[in-house]
């Protein structure tokens, strides 16, 4: 395979897996550490707006680390700086996969779309929780700076993307199973939504005219996953709605469906983990 190929396989299995992780899990002691690997298929659009799906299948990492400073689990991979009862502070990380302009009829003759890298504070805030914290409602409240993931990076603005996050351990009459949901509006700088929905003059064309995308509002998304743990292996799924309708960028000609669903499914087999028990409090 060439080694761009490989590039795009890895960008696609990371966006892949940062869906995945919003499966709930129970609060309880856990390994400090487990690896494993697995199989994952995904099912997403190229860009959020298009109508064109991108269908695939994908060998994907299991790795989580419950570090007193450093985390890497459903929630992505974070370090936390601030930690109370009921408020904590952490670092947010979020990939997103490429697309080439050959594969998208919508952007026919524009520049490709290079994969993502997004970094910034997080700040988790517990509205609701159970005695035994296997249930809880969070307000999730990240702000990511944005980057291409090139030899020469190029910044393309910040990323608001507040949620309301409930996770449901021990679903009634399915022990073991567990249920997280999300929900949120998503917020983007002039910049961001620039990337992806603004057609230069020496792009246009008789059906895609110029068009310069403001930031602001960037529409909702919905997500419910579901996960159990096995003695072996891990089984997560999860499904994902979006809707651009009110967003500032709406109008756009890049802009060919308002709103589509999302899904992916992975099991990942447990090779290895700690000795060591540590108590995970979500």
């Amino acid at each position: 395979m060439a080694a761009s190929n490989w590039r795009r396989t890895g960008r696609l299995m990371a966006a892949g897996v940062a869906c995945l992780s919003s499966v709930a899990m129970a609060a309880e002691e856990k390994p400090l550490w487990e690896l494993g690997a697995g199989v994952a298929a995904f099912s997403f659009p190229y860009y959020r707006g298009s109508d064109q799906t991108n269908n695939f299948v994908l060998p994907v990492p299991y790795f989580t680390y419950h570090g007193d400073f450093f985390k890497a689990d459903r929630h992505g991979i974070r370090g936390s700086f601030f930690d109370s009862d009921r408020i904590d502070l952490s670092v947010s990380l979020a990939l997103s996969p490429p697309g080439s302009s050959d594969d998208i009829r919508a952007r026919s003759g524009m520049p490709n779309l290079d994969a993502t890298f997004e970094i910034g504070p997080q700040m988790n805030i517990t509205l609701w929780r159970s005695e035994n914290r296997a249930r809880f409602l969070k307000l999730l409240l990240p702000l990511r700076a944005a980057f291409t993931v090139e030899s020469s990076p190029q910044d393309i603005g910040w990323v608001f993307h507040p949620r309301l996050n409930m996770d449901i351990t021990d679903l009634p009459g399915m022990p073991g199973w567990n249920l997280g949901l999300l929900a949120g509006v998503v917020f983007g700088n002039q910049r961001q939504n620039a990337y992806y929905y603004s057609v230069a003059p020496q792009y246009a064309t008789a059906t895609r005219p110029a068009y310069q995308a403001d930031g602001g509002y960037a529409g909702t998304q919905y997500l419910v996953a579901i996960s159990k743990r096995f003695p072996k292996f891990w089984l997560g799924a999860f499904a994902r709605y979006d809707n651009l309708s009110g967003a500032t960028f709406e109008d756009s000609p890049l802009v060919r469906q308002k709103d589509y669903f999302a899904a992916g499914l992975s099991v990942n087999w447990i090779l290895g983990e700690s000795s060591t028990r540590v108590r995970v409090d979500d």
